[in-house]
């Protein structure tokens, strides 16, 4: 006659005393099953990688923008192109790898002499903007890198965390029925260790998000610099070359090349 009293705290006992025991972060992804587990792992990955790649391109950002104040002031203060050029060994920023790949082309017309009429002036003038433009296209190539990986976490992720979420509740209302009781004891704590994929997916995607607006806003401004970067050292060519067409001299000796803000 004692038995039926007793069977349903039984009942509650066998459904929510493993999990009503520790409800903390740790004690809820032990109670997951393989599946909520491995989301849980994948996530915090994720979660991990995305604050390594945000610490390194605050540290890239910042050191572009400083090189690239550095090399425009030197840019426009140097007393000749050749002189700026010569002091570069290798370039170590974009705006130096803009300028060096436009001196090389320049320098290489030059020495096959293709100054000496119109028509090659302006072919070798138009092939210099094309090889600024793709050593800028490559240059920004190599500064985006990771850009995509935060854009992918920033959209994916919540999702993945809710996968996870939808799997737990599954499991924890097919262990609820076996229970047959439907007290709170017994649902919350299902329910907790569902929806901690869900928090943890999107404590991945909200950085992730918040980084990759803010860089690509970075970026794209630097991308504008040199831009304009290289549209002024194509304008500077071009009078340098004008100028030395109407003193018959070298385009770029240093006696005729110092920088005029016109």
């Amino acid at each position: 006659m004692d038995a039926s009293p007793v069977s349903p705290v039984n009942a509650l006992q066998l459904a929510g005393s493993v999990t009503a025991n520790d409800m903390s972060l740790m004690g809820l992804f032990g109670h997951a099953d393989i599946v909520g587990k491995v989301i849980i792992v994948f996530l915090v990955i994720i979660s991990i990688l995305t604050w390594a790649i945000i610490f390194d391109k605050i540290g890239k950002v910042k050191r572009l923008k400083g090189r690239a104040e550095y090399f425009e002031e030197k840019f426009w203060s140097s007393g000749s192109l050749d002189m700026l050029y010569e002091k570069i060994k290798r370039p170590v920023d974009p705006m130096q790898a803009v300028f060096v790949a436009g001196m090389r082309e320049w320098r290489n017309a030059q020495d096959k002499g293709l100054f000496l009429n119109p028509v090659s002036r302006a072919n070798v003038m138009s092939r210099i903007d094309r090889v600024l433009q793709v050593t800028i296209g490559r240059e920004m190539a190599m500064v985006e890198t990771w850009m995509t990986f935060l854009a992918s976490v920033g959209s994916v992720a919540p999702f993945i965390g809710l996968f996870g979420t939808v799997w737990g509740i599954m499991h924890s209302f097919i262990g609820i029925a076996q229970a047959q009781n439907t007290s709170l004891a017994v649902v919350a704590p299902g329910i907790a260790e569902a929806l901690l994929a869900t928090a943890v997916g999107l404590v991945a995607a909200i950085p992730a998000t918040t980084a990759y607006n803010k860089f690509s806003t970075e970026i794209g401004r630097y991308s504008a610099r040199l831009e304009n970067f290289a549209n002024d050292f194509t304008a500077t060519l071009s009078r340098n070359l004008e100028d030395a067409r109407g003193t018959q001299a070298s385009p770029l000796h240093e006696e005729d090349t110092g920088w005029r803000h016109k």
